[in-house]
């Protein structure tokens, strides 16, 4: 399985649409096999689910994420573990063995008030689960 995760200083960056970094984990039974930084390929939920989908990647941990970028991962085959805090090394593995602490209902509230555009604010300003 691949895992990413968006990144930034070590931990689960809060804001999926706005993520500059993903650490992508191959997991091979229950265990981290690879690790490694990755830059983004563009902003924006859209360009990031396609960015993710050639990366191969099955599994997305993040903080907050919009009701969009949930569509567009799900088109693109990957799951989204959203609503997560901490270290990003420490969640992957969680994931792997199948013990994740996630939340399934995670988003960034404030998408209705800017026509679904997270650009406007950074998610720790609003009512993004997770922070």
């Amino acid at each position: 399985m691949r895992i990413a995760v968006t990144y930034e200083n070590g931990e689960v960056f809060q804001h999926f649409g706005h993520t500059e970094e993903f650490k992508l984990f191959d997991a091979e039974d229950g265990t981290i096999r690879r690790a490694q930084l990755i830059r983004a390929a563009g902003s924006g939920h859209g360009a990031l689910a396609g960015f993710l989908k050639a990366l191969k990647v099955d599994a997305l941990i993040c903080g907050g994420i919009g009701a969009g970028a949930r569509a567009a991962l799900d088109e693109a085959g990957i799951a989204v573990y959203g609503g997560v805090q901490g270290s990003a090394d420490a969640a992957a593995q969680a994931l792997a063995e199948g013990r994740l602490n996630y939340d399934p209902a995670a988003r960034c509230d404030h998408h209705e008030h800017h026509g679904g555009d997270c650009g406007h604010h950074h998610c720790g300003e609003h009512h993004c689960a997770g922070n």
